[in-house]
This record gives C-alpha cells, structure tokens and sequence, in this order.
C-alpha cells in the first residue's frame, strides 16, 4: 500500500514535471514583445563662433611681395580725406599723407610698418569667397524725352521716407527702412514692375532720358555711370537713393530657369539675352523690385564717388561689406582675372558698398569706365581670399619721425 502511495505520487510528480516542461517549451515558442527603444536624441555640436579677422604675419598673405602697392597708397591717402580725423585712422593718415606714393619700396615699408594684416574668414572658417567686378557705363541720352531718348533716370523723389531705427532699435543701426505714406500707413515705396510699368508715378522726377532700357538697366545694377549729350557733353551721375526693395539676381534667375548655362554667364550674355527675348526680357528686369535714383555730379569728377564719398580709382578701388571690412581700410585680394586662372593679387581699398555685395570673404573690383572695363567686370565672377590691414594697435612704437620718414627711398615731407 505504502509502494502504491508512493508509486502515485512519484507519478503526478512527473506528470507536473512534464506539465511544466511542457509550458517552459511553449511559453518559449510564443515570440517575445519587442523591446521598446527610446529613440537616441541628436545632441547638436556646440555653436563655435568663428571670427571674422584673424591676425596673421604678413608671409602669410598671399601676393604680398608680388604687388606694386604705390598705387593702392596713393589710393589710400584719397581715403584719409573721409577718415582721416577718425581715431583710429588718424595718425596713419598722417603719416600716410608724408610719403610719395612714387615708389613701391616706400608705400609696403609703410603699409608693414603701420599695419596689422587680418584675413577674412567666413562664418565656418573657410577662407574663399566670391570677387565680382564692376565699372562706369557709358549711355547715350538726352536731357528731354525724344522718340530715340524715351527711357528715364530718376532723381530721389520728394515722396520717399527714410526711417532710420537706430534711436528705438540700436540693434538694427545698420538698417534704414524706405517707404511712402499711404493715407495713415507707411508703405513700402513703388518697386521696379510699378515705376516702370502702368501709371508711372515718378512723372516730373527725369534727369536724363537714355535711348536703351537694358542698358539703363545695368546702370541701376553698376550705381554711377556716364551720359554723353548729343551736344558732346559727357555728364557723370551717381547713386544717392534707392526704393528699399531688395537687390535680385536675374542671372540667377536665368540660371534656375535653365535659359543659360552657368559657363554662359557675364552680364554682356545676359544684355544679349533680353534683347532677343523683349516681352520676356522686361518681365524678367522687373523681378528685381531694386530701383536706384540718381543725381547729377560736379563737371570735374571724372570717375564715380563710391560709398565713402570719394572718387573709385579704376584697378584699386574694392566695393565690401562694411559689417566687416571698415570702409577706407586697404585690403589686399588674392583671386585670379575674369574667366582664367592667371593670377591677380594686389592691395585694394575698401571704398564703396553694393546691395548685392553681402557676407565676410566678399568683394566686388571697380574696372574702370567704359565699355573695355565694363568687359572685364562682365565676366568677372571669381574665389577669392581677403585680408584686411588695420592699423597697429600702439602705434607709439611704430610711427616713424619725420626724419626717419624722410629717409625713405624718394619720400617727401608735405
């Protein structure tokens, strides 16, 4: 009896054995639940700002001794006229202003001596940036509309405000809004498409009338240019407003719409593209809202004022952005010329601005006047690398006497 109990329960045992074999077997077959996973959260890099000048030794920048840098300081001591009374400019303007600009020995001894070069990087670091040319064009026109002169250059009209936020918004000091009152609301002032097109509302406001319309076209696009009168006379005009829209690249456009392959590029192929294509051509001249108003210079200057108020000199004059590079400042560029890789690296100053001219490692090369610069600047779209001289910051230990100055090769004292 004893055996049986026994046998009996060493027999349900395994049975709940085999029972739970059974269901670890089964258990295991079913698959699992996948495992949830929070998805990795992508922790940015930390901002690294990047300045804008580093200082470095002048065998660091590029070109230096290959450059005949007279011209650039006969360019320079121009540029004291404007800041010459500045503090920070003072005294290399005056010692600017007693060297002869004659030799080349004595202009980089002066520009080492007085000078820290910085070069110019962009936000990433990266220290190539895009070099454009411009230049003075040359139109023919009229002082009255004619059937050959219809086309007008416009004076800043009466009706233009300039608000200026800096008093409210010091942030925004380098900002200047441009509109028109609209009954009680400023408006953004007439664009491009509305002055040119419909009830044109800057009737009374002509200076000249010129016989092209893509050629007054690029003149907006230069700001300053030549008429030559049917009488001889050859009258300079210069920007002195613009309506507040921003500057847009038709050659961009033209690029985007697969009308021109980037190769095809410079501005003489996009003159030749509007003319052939009138309708199209005036549709894709008003896409830029950007109008520039002009006004008529003294009979005595013979090359347009940039920005900084003086004279441009053709080969040596350089349009920047002056958030970064100060206007008046030399600096010197390392790029190639218009569609080659010939080398061209010289000292420049920093005499003008431009609406499309707009980043750190960016410039835009003043050509000259006349249709042979204006073939240069055309087709002038080149990588290029920046440094900008500024003065030494104790310049008590670098300023030369005048007796040292007048020991320079062929220096004068004024």
């Amino acid at each position: 009896m004893l055996s049986n109990r026994f046998f009996f329960k060493a027999k349900i045992s395994r049975r709940i054995l085999l029972s739970g074999c059974l269901l670890i077997v089964l258990v295991s077959c079913v698959s699992k639940p996948p495992k949830v996973v929070k998805p990795l959260v992508a922790i940015p890099p930390p901002v690294v700002e990047i300045e804008p000048l580093k200082p470095v030794p002048w065998d660091q920048v590029d070109g230096w001794l290959l450059d005949r840098p007279a011209a650039a300081l006969k360019t320079f001591q121009q540029s004291c006229q404007a800041i010459g009374k500045r503090n920070q400019w003072q005294q290399v303007c005056i010692a600017a202003l007693q060297i002869s600009p004659n030799t080349d020995d004595a202009a980089r001894r002066f520009f080492e001596d007085f000078f820290q070069p910085n070069q110019i990087r962009n936000e990433d670091g990266s220290t190539d940036g895009l070099i454009t040319g411009y230049y003075g064009p040359e139109l023919s026109g009229s002082e009255v509309k004619t059937e050959k002169y219809q086309y007008p250059l416009y004076r800043q009209p009466d009706d233009l405000l300039i608000i200026d936020l800096n008093d409210v918004y010091p942030e925004l000091s380098n900002y200047r809004l441009r509109g028109r009152v609209d009954g009680n609301r400023v408006v953004p002032y007439f664009a491009r498409g509305e002055i040119d097109d419909g009830e044109n509302p800057l009737v009374g406001h002509e200076i000249f009338w010129v016989e092209d319309p893509v050629e007054l076209f690029f003149l907006h696009i230069q700001g300053s240019g030549r008429i030559s009168l049917p009488n001889g006379e050859r009258v300079m005009v210069g920007y002195v407003n613009q309506n507040g829209h921003p500057y847009r690249s038709i050659g961009k456009l033209l690029l985007e719409r697969n009308a021109m392959t980037r190769d095809q590029m410079s501005m003489q192929n996009i003159m030749r593209w509007v003319k052939k294509n009138p309708e199209a051509g005036k549709q894709l001249l008003a896409e830029n809202p950007s109008y520039i108003f002009f006004r008529t210079l003294p009979a005595d200057i013979q090359s347009p004022p940039g920005a900084l108020g003086i004279p441009l000199t053709a080969l040596r004059s350089l349009a920047v952005d002056p958030r970064t590079i100060p206007l008046g400042a030399p600096v010197f560029l390392s790029t190639t010329f218009p569609g080659t890789d010939f080398p061209l690296k010289q000292l420049m100053v920093a005499q003008d601005t431009g609406g499309a001219i707009k980043g750190h490692v960016r410039a835009d090369f003043f050509w000259g006047m006349g249709n042979d610069a204006g073939k240069m600047a055309g087709r002038m779209k080149q990588d290029g690398q920046l440094w900008v001289l500024l003065p030494k910051e104790n310049l008590g230990n670098h300023a030369q006497s005048r007796t040292e100055i007048s020991e320079l090769k062929d220096g004068e004292i004024n």
